[in-house]
């Protein structure tokens, strides 16, 4: 859809250079080509771009920190890392931000001792929402002394997450049968520095076993694992340079930003563009995850995965765009009161509970509202259609009269409508709720049936390669016994 479409984009851009969208975020790119650059998204920019050599400075550190005192003591690896990493946070923030931090631990420690769950979940998201609402944040933002661009993103980011791994300390201190950990395991596991600011995040019970001295002692790796790592940073550096170029080429996200310009393309590019801009937060997410999880793996950590591509997600279930944040949610919300996850009513109480931090972790708006409904309602929905067509006579019909392949490919017909509505409903996030109404009203109400049947029919097609890759390889994982020979029951008897 992209490659078809990149002349589309192209030419766009060419014709409407001077539209106020473009004036405002496509500035001076590649020089020597005379090419402009989208910088819609702030947070790339920021990585890659106006902060890089702090960021690579900060994190080059902490390698090499880390890796000379992990040889001198390696046992201690996990208190020099905390040492480093509060000593890059007090330069960078100022005394006054990590006493913010630090007095919110304490809160937060105080509580854990407790060991009441309810109590934990209160106080951890009582303080959380110190950082996401008024007067609240505004009070402790006058923490952070100085004053340059990257202190909001830092003030903002650092805070959020230190209280989301104070609760999953708390939480997991709740479950410790003897005794207490202590706060020095709290103080390490909330400052090791590639964590600390822009995340993911990893709970306090995998960190813990992983930086104990009782696992691995002597820091020793598997065998080839160096080289994956440096294949893993290689790729993420060959993505790097593909959003690099997708940036001074095909401008995908200024593009939503002008909706009177979105009117004059058809429907094909109008869906390609909502697609490609999901594509591209996928990558994005994967990136900037990646470059902080081979710094962690350089410390003989296992970091959170990055999320799965959003061409292989046909269910809500696995929908998501941070893992670390969808595990940490998964593990003390959604399926501590889901279990199983059988249940209608213990669902639909799991999903409103786990979108209800998910909207406080992201920060109360409209926007948020309508993004947790829908994507509540999604999972929601898949459940229910799954039970109805699990109740005869659906499940009669399916197991009598239907071929193993021809379920199959009713249930991708259902899985390629999914698709869209992730697509849709994830897409007024990532742009905009005017991008998101044009869209689904191009694609199912003006564009019926020619583009929606033919969207739909290359999902579908999209659909059934995925899920043949995946029942193969899970019959590569899991084979089925081979039924016993003969010669082998005689041999047996």
């Amino acid at each position: 859809i992209i490659t078809e479409n990149s002349g589309t984009f192209l030419f766009l851009f060419a014709e409407n250079v001077n539209r106020k969208a473009f004036r405002e975020n496509v500035k001076p790119g590649w020089h020597y080509f005379g090419r402009k650059m989208d910088v819609s998204d702030f947070e790339w920019v920021m990585w890659f771009t106006t902060f890089r050599n702090h960021i690579l400075f900060a994190l080059s550190g902490h390698v090499i920190f880390a890796k000379i005192c992990s040889m001198l003591s390696p046992k201690n690896r996990s208190l020099i890392y905390m040492l480093y990493g509060s000593l890059a946070v007090l330069i960078t923030m100022g005394w006054t931000y990590i006493t913010l931090i630090l007095s919110h631990c304490i809160i937060l420690y105080s509580v854990a001792l407790v060991k009441r769950k309810w109590l934990c979940f209160v106080a951890g998201l009582t303080s959380l929402a110190t950082f996401k609402m008024e007067p609240f944040n505004t009070w402790q933002e006058g923490f952070a002394t100085g004053s340059f661009d990257l202190q909001d993103v830092l003030f903002y980011g650092g805070c959020g997450f230190s209280i989301m791994r104070c609760m999953s300390f708390a939480l997991e201190n709740c479950e410790k049968k003897d005794g207490n950990y202590s706060f020095l395991d709290l103080i390490k596991y909330n400052f090791y520095l590639p964590f600390f600011f822009f995340g993911p995040v990893m709970t306090f019970d995998r960190f813990h076993e992983q930086v104990s001295p009782a696992n691995n002692p002597n820091l020793t790796r598997k065998e080839r694992e160096m080289w994956n790592i440096t294949i893993h940073a290689l790729v993420h550096l060959g993505a790097i340079l593909v959003v690099d170029v997708f940036f001074h080429f095909l401008y995908i996200l200024t593009i939503p930003n002008d909706l009177k310009l979105l009117k004059q393309l058809s429907d094909w590019p109008l869906a390609g563009l909502a697609y490609s801009n999901l594509v591209y937060d996928w990558v994005k997410s994967a990136v900037l995850f990646g470059v902080i999880n081979t710094v962690s793996r350089l410390d003989h950590l296992d970091p959170p995965q990055p999320p799965k591509c959003i061409t292989m997600l046909y269910v809500f279930a696995e929908t998501h765009f941070d893992r670390g944040i969808n595990d940490w949610l998964c593990k003390y919300v959604y399926d501590y009161i889901g279990e199983n996850h059988d249940a209608i009513f213990k669902e639909l109480l799991a999903t409103i509970c786990t979108f209800a931090v998910t909207t406080l972790w992201l920060g109360p708006c409209e926007l948020v509202y309508i993004w947790s409904f829908f994507n509540c309602f999604g999972l929601n929905f898949e459940l229910w259609v799954a039970k109805l067509f699990s109740l005869p006579p659906f499940s009669t019909i399916e197991r009598n009269l239907m071929s193993e392949a021809m379920s199959r490919r009713i249930r991708g017909l259902f899985n390629a409508v999914n698709f869209w509505q992730i697509v849709l409903y994830n897409v007024l996030a990532l742009n905009s709720l005017d991008f998101a109404q044009l869209v689904t009203k191009r694609l199912l109400l003006k564009g019926f049936p020619l583009s929606t049947l033919s969207v739909l029919f290359v999902t579908y097609c999209g659909v059934q390669l995925i899920k043949e890759r995946e029942r193969k390889q899970a019959m590569l994982d899991d084979p089925e016994p081979v039924p016993p020979t003969e010669a082998s029951k005689q041999k047996a008897e």
